[in-house]
């Protein structure tokens, strides 16, 4: 994989991690009640509001954005890399199994929108598991 690419991941990666995590924080309430915004609310139909839990989730998405930031500023280091994407993967997966097993309390847009978003964010994870290619050399001789 190059690394316009791997950046291109990581970068959507720290900004889904970053609008998650400062949003379920820092407004737990607001977040619960609209997320994921522009005019979509997901979260009620899940259970109860609990400020504890959106306050974790928040703080756990934050710290998924500070490695993701890390790994950004070392994109070069494939150990690294993969160590990120390995993590995501892990939290993507598994956070995308509970949603299939429950999109019939949401109407066929909001199904849709779940399973396509949900499967991006597993894709990119698993992408970034894939070994940098090596360095081009310019044969022009």
């Amino acid at each position: 994989m190059n690394t316009k690419i791997r950046y291109a991941g990581l970068c959507l990666l720290a900004v889904v991690a970053l609008y998650t995590g400062i949003w379920a924080y820092f407004s737990p309430a607001g977040w619960y009640a609209n997320f994921p915004g522009l005019g979509l609310s997901w979260l009620p139909q899940l259970g109860p509001y609990n400020e504890h839990l959106a306050k974790d989730a928040g703080a756990m998405f934050l710290a998924l954005a500070v490695l993701t930031i890390i790994t950004l500023r070392s994109v070069h280091n494939t150990r690294l890399v993969q160590t990120t994407g390995a993590v995501w993967l892990v939290f993507n997966v598994l956070h995308f199994s509970y949603h299939v097993q429950h999109l019939d309390m949401y109407n066929t847009r909001d199904q849709v929108l779940n399973v396509v978003f949900l499967a991006a964010l597993v894709l990119v994870a698993a992408l970034l598991l894939v070994p940098a290619l090596p360095a081009r050399r310019d044969d022009t001789r």
